[in-house]
């Protein structure tokens, strides 16, 4: 899932596209241009589907239309949401009814997945301002598990209900470090365990049938103290697929312009993400495809086991995407 902005793909996203195969966008950045503009760069890229360049299948189009400060698409069509801090004040009933609204803004713009909500439990309101990827920015929905699974699953079903998939993040959860991994390296979670009561909203999300799950880009020191999350088969196979008995899309968070991932090529990432049971990477910098797609070709042609891996992780997009 590469990266398009916002304001009209560049010639990097659609070379992705047609030339390296990539299935499926997401819009970054910031648009103030509204519903029927946005429709129209939709439109532009997913006008790239031919038997040559996606095998004819249809793209997902995501983007990340959370509210508060994490709302990528704004203008004429689009409401203005607030942070998930304030939405949750709504209660469940009201918050679900609320994004139903905003998912069928997205519908209306031609996007159908949406990089929300955060599932995330910051461990109290006196931590929360330290909390730089989460509470610094009121992306929770509370502060206790069951407040966050009611409130964020709420949002999930609205997104559902309004034909919008919802993607739940950031598993196993940034609710407790202190830096964000989208700007420093070797951020670490030292508290949270395989069995850590913050999983509670992730398994009810997946128990009520998210077909999403975005991995958080963390170390988790309880967990696997040597990969971070996505280069983790102990996060992915042994929790998500095993614990949680998730069997759709394990969705990475970015792992091309993120600070955590410096120490590793292009490559290196594709690579250790997929052979960890990884299934769909997203790359916010459209420049790193070609060497993520030609480093997974390569492994998948003389490694049979890696391009089982692959095989497996194509497959599962492919379920998603017929649907139910």
């Amino acid at each position: 899932m590469v990266a398009a902005k916002a304001t009209g793909a560049e010639p990097a996203t659609m070379e992705a596209l047609k030339k390296y195969h990539t299935g499926n966008i997401y819009l970054s950045g910031r648009s103030q241009a509204g519903t029927a503009a946005t429709a129209a760069v939709v439109s532009s890229a997913t006008g790239t589907v031919s038997a040559a360049t996606t095998g004819g299948l249809p793209l997902f189009v995501a983007t990340d239309q959370e509210g508060g400060y994490v709302q990528v698409l704004s203008g004429p069509g689009f409401s203005t949401i607030p942070t998930a801090l304030v939405q949750a004040g709504a209660g469940p009933v009201k918050l679900r009814a609320d994004a139903a609204v905003w998912g069928k803004e997205l519908r209306t713009a031609g996007v159908n997945v949406n990089l929300a909500p955060v599932l995330d439990t910051v461990t109290s309101p006196e931590f929360a301002p330290s909390n730089a990827p989460i509470g610094h920015f009121q992306r929770e929905y509370g502060y206790t598990p069951s407040q966050v699974s009611s409130l964020g699953n709420a949002f999930a079903d609205g997104m559902k209900d309004a034909g919008v998939a919802p993607v739940v993040k950031h598993f196993p959860g940034l609710g407790r470090v202190v830096p964000n991994t989208d700007v420093t390296s070797n951020v670490r979670d030292t508290a949270t365990t395989r069995n850590d009561p913050n999983l509670e909203p992730f398994h009810a999300a997946i128990k009520n049938g998210a077909q999403w799950v975005m991995v958080s880009n963390a170390y988790y020191d309880r967990i696997d103290p040597a990969n971070i999350a996505p280069f983790s088969p102990v996060v992915m196979d042994t929790m998500l697929r095993g614990d949680a008995g998730f069997k759709g899309i394990i969705l990475s968070d970015d792992l091309c312009s993120a600070g955590q991932l410096e120490p590793w090529t292009d490559g290196e990432r594709a690579l250790n993400f997929f052979a960890a049971g990884g299934t769909m990477l997203v790359c916010a910098d459209p420049a790193s495809i070609p060497a993520m797609h030609q480093a997974v070709v390569r492994k998948a042609q003389g490694d049979p086991a890696f391009r089982a891996r692959v095989d497996a992780a194509a497959l599962t997009v492919l379920k998603v995407k017929a649907g139910p």
